[in-house]
């Protein structure tokens, strides 16, 4: 998935879409599902003695949500957008945004059969 922990994050359908762009804070099962901050909270319903919640009573907890939900925020943009793969001239691999060719960060180090010929 092209979606990384640290990301800022739109979600765009649910309870919380059209809200302000969002951290990933973690990436599940190979990037299929996130948790994203301030989304999809639930209460967990503890029994005095937990080792969280010694009193017992509801704690708020997020939950995750999956990938196809959130779109990736563009500083640049400022907007949800698409990201894409290219390779820079000394042969790295970065993530892109599609509307603007914003750079994303780089996702692999440089590779000689990568780079551009000069």
């Amino acid at each position: 998935m092209k979606i990384k922990r640290g990301d800022q994050v739109v979600v765009i359908s649910g309870v919380n879409a059209n809200d302000a762009p969002r951290r990933v804070t973690e990436v599940i099962d190979g990037g299929e599902k996130l948790l994203v901050e301030g989304v999809n909270l639930v209460f967990r319903h503890v029994k005095r003695g937990h080792p969280k919640s010694p009193q017992g009573g509801r704690l708020r907890k997020e939950m995750p949500i999956h990938a196809s939900k959130v779109m990736y925020y563009c500083e640049k943009c400022q907007r949800g957008v698409r990201l894409g793969y290219r390779f820079t001239t000394d042969g790295a691999k970065e993530r892109f945004c599609k509307k603007c060719s914003a750079a994303a960060g780089s996702i692999a180090p440089a590779r000689k059969a990568h780079a551009e010929a000069k």
